[in-house]
């Protein structure tokens, strides 16, 4: 797996201060996306243990609510099994911090058997996070006043409640 950006201190892209890991390669293409580079998975540097290492280590002060993962695409099969031993690390060693994703593929898609983004990794991923931002950015129904999201059709789903019903249930916080 490669990574586009790592950035620290960030306020866009979840509740509260977050470390933000932008993952490479992405197969939605959406009209509009704000890092088209960000498609192809050999973009940006190689994940490796280091980089795991150093955003560990950014998640550590207790002014940091959490990590978010976005990309590119955190739900293309390649990246799910890159991101879940990362993942399950992080919430082992902050069990107190949360973890968004962004994806362009709907909850529905990821629990549908046989879709593109359905792989032997993507129940357990969903299982780590706190909260999932779902679906494609359509630039067509572009709403910069949402929070947390640029399209109307986007979803904060809280992932606990939406896994515990298996239906999608919206954050509201």
């Amino acid at each position: 797996m490669h990574y586009g950006q790592i950035k620290n201190c960030d306020i866009a892209n979840g509740e509260g201060v977050r470390v933000t890991l932008f993952v490479s390669g992405c197969t939605n293409h959406c009209e509009g996306c704000f890092q088209p580079e960000t498609w192809d998975f050999c973009y940006g540097k190689p994940f490796t243990a280091e980089t795991e290492d150093e955003i560990i280590a950014m998640l550590a002060p207790s002014y940091i609510s959490g990590l978010t993962l976005l990309g590119g695409e955190p739900f293309e099969p390649e990246n799910q099994r890159g991101l879940l031993p990362f993942v399950e690390r992080v919430r082992k060693t902050y069990p107190e911090k949360t973890i968004w994703a962004f994806s362009g593929f709907t909850i529905e898609q990821l629990w549908q058997d046989g879709s593109h983004p359905r792989c032997e990794v993507t129940d357990k991923l969903l299982s780590m996070l706190d909260v999932l931002v779902d679906g494609r950015f359509v630039l067509a129904k572009k709403n910069i006043s949402l929070r947390f999201r640029g399209s109307e059709n986007q979803r904060l789903l809280d992932m606990p409640a939406t896994l515990r019903e298996k239906k999608p249930v919206l954050w509201d916080k």
